[in-house]
């Protein structure tokens, strides 16, 4: 079973880890050994349909969304907590029909909570509702933002400067280094506002419709509809913070998947 291996290497000291982007954007053998398990499966239930996977992209294949049903899949999210045995971690899968999100999944085997969605239908913990926290201030706010795995100095130096920004207007800032996660956090009502800069598709897919269907709202940094190959992602409780929050912002523009 897929959750048995990820739990298994999880407990281990000694796991396989590679670089790509960085030198701390890691790659171990367990997310390459997931989503092939993952993407096989599912090419045998449906040989018709697409497939976007975070390891396969890395390894030089195109990330290509079209119209036809297609599964974007990241198979461990939160690969360094994962390399540390910080429980924070997950599978994230989506599948797509006509470029919108119908099912996500975001699955974290460590602490076994699944949140799941699938569109019209409401989103779930563990198979029980969830919804949004109902707070519509940012002083009120509990904040999720990440540091990311550059070294660029320009986009660490951003990073910087919207942590101090935010610092003093809102009740607290985390950094738990899984983008899907921090997603489901606030679909379950645990934290208000998330975004994030040069993040990818399969990161955010499954989150987008599991927020939406708490109740919360997803945008692109900047307040336009969400992008999902577009690399930045914003969703809250309420559209009264992102109306707040956007202002304030120093924004990034990224390459699209």
């Amino acid at each position: 079973m897929v959750f048995q291996i990820i739990k298994e290497a999880f407990s281990s000291k000694h796991k396989n880890v590679t670089t790509k982007s960085s030198e701390i954007d890691f790659v171990t053998e367990t997310d390459q050994a997931v989503e092939k398990f993952l993407i096989d499966g599912l090419k045998e239930k449906y040989p018709n349909h697409r497939f976007i996977g975070e390891e396969g992209v890395a390894s030089g294949l195109k990330c290509q969304l079209t119209d036809e049903p297609t599964w974007i899949i990241d198979p461990i999210d939160g690969t360094m907590n994962f390399v540390h045995s910080f429980p924070n971690v997950c599978i994230s899968i989506a599948l797509l029909v006509n470029k919108v999100v119908e099912i996500g999944i975001i699955y974290n085997p460590v602490l076994d909570l699944q949140y799941t969605a699938r569109k019209g239908e409401g989103a779930f913990l563990n198979g029980n509702p969830i919804s949004v926290s109902p707070t519509t201030a940012l002083s009120d706010s509990l904040v999720i933002m990440e540091l990311g795995t550059t070294r660029d100095e320009e986009k660490r130096q951003l990073v910087r400067d919207n942590f101090n920004i935010l610092q003093t207007k809102c009740h607290g800032l985390r950094a738990l280094g899984s983008c899907a996660l921090n997603m489901a956090h606030v679909a379950s009502g645990g934290a208000d506002l998330y975004f994030e800069f040069g993040i990818h598709a399969w990161d955010i897919a499954a989150g987008d419709l599991i927020v939406r269907e708490a109740g919360g709202v997803v945008y692109d940094t900047e307040g336009g509809p969400l992008d999902i190959l577009g690399r930045r992602v914003i969703c809250a409780s309420s559209i009264e913070i992102i109306k707040e929050v956007i202002p304030l912002l120093k924004q990034m523009k990224n390459e699209r998947d």
